[in-house]
């Protein structure tokens, strides 16, 4: 069952183009703003907006976050998500208007389907319009369309990837997680076992760590294909430096489940989300939940995904 949101003030919804294999996802406050941090941990990134969400940022306030394919093509349909949040009202208060305030990050899908299909920006509006708090979709949908994993080998070797997400709860403290997983590495399971990557032609996973670490001349490996890309939200509330923290605390999910990661030819990066008006909570425990439910949904966003474009997918009937 997927993961309710309702009790960290967000709503989440996806825009999904299945012909062409890309799509667009987008975590928006159900009524309200939220503070946000952020962690990049890999050196191949397409980001928007990851300036506003430093805790020196003037805004202070975050309105949604975009989840997108179409590789830096994709950030264009933000405009959508502005659009949807300025016929609303909300945003960033300038005197003469409204300001919505949306950091994106792209992932790369461009050689999953079409190379010319790309997210829009009327995609990113019904996204958002068509949010909700519960009965999320997961696995091939959204950001998660044209994902895959375990690259190491190639792409002819690859498995699908896509979105997922979990929660978990400590007392009166959640903390939700949501994860689009499209990495160069393969992804383990709770055991260590790899349950997802990079195959040889019997189906037998190859371990793209071991690959890579030998150095072995791979063919059709590209660079800079990949990126996993994250959200942890709490109902607790936590101060704009304290979701630095807990951005860069929750990336040791992205190192214990997707071997390898963070690597110069990923663009991972993770988001942290909070309610001004939570209760306030403890980092520490905050840091582990928000780790343990990042686990979670990494493992779901394979464990879901059907396949497409070729790849085939655990999800598969």
């Amino acid at each position: 069952m997927s993961a309710d949101f309702s009790a960290v003030g967000l709503a989440v919804g996806h825009a999904t183009d299945a012909k062409g294999v890309t799509g667009v996802t987008v975590l928006r406050g159900v009524d309200r703003p939220f503070r946000g941090g952020v962690c990049v941990f890999g050196r191949a990134t397409g980001t928007r907006e990851l300036h506003a969400l430093a805790p020196s940022a003037q805004a202070g306030r975050v309105d949604a976050i975009m989840l997108t394919g179409g590789s830096a093509y994709g950030l264009d349909a933000a405009a959508g998500v502005m659009r949807w949040m300025e016929e609303r009202s909300r945003g960033f208060d300038v005197g003469v208007g409204v300001v919505p305030i949306v950091p994106a990050a792209v992932i790369f899908d461009l050689a999953t389907g079409d190379p010319r299909a790309r997210p829009t920006a009327e995609m990113a509006y019904n996204a958002c319009d068509s949010a909700n708090t519960r009965d999320i979709a997961e696995g091939s949908v959204g950001v998660g369309t044209g994902a895959t994993v375990g690259k190491g080998a190639g792409r002819p070797s690859a498995m699908k990837g896509g979105f997922g997400c979990a929660t978990r709860a400590s007392g009166d403290v959640i903390v939700c997680a949501a994860a689009v997983t499209n990495a160069l590495g393969d992804v383990r399971g709770a055991d260590g076992r790899i349950i997802a990557g990079a195959r040889n032609g019997k189906g037998v996973f190859l371990d793209s760590a071991k690959l890579l670490m030998a150095d072995t001349p791979l063919s059709g490996f590209r660079q800079g294909h990949n990126t996993t890309l994250c959200v942890v939200a709490t109902n607790a509330s936590l101060e704009r430096g304290e979701l630095d923290q807990l951005a860069r605390a929750a990336g040791a999910a992205l190192f214990k489940r997707i071997t390898p990661a963070g690597t110069s030819f990923d663009g991972d990066a993770v988001f942290a989300l909070s309610q001004p008006d939570g209760p306030r909570g403890s980092l520490l425990p905050i840091e582990m939940l928000a780790t343990a439910a990042l686990e979670d949904a990494i493992e779901r966003a394979v464990r879901q995904a059907k396949g497409l474009g070729g790849f085939a997918g655990l999800g598969d009937d």
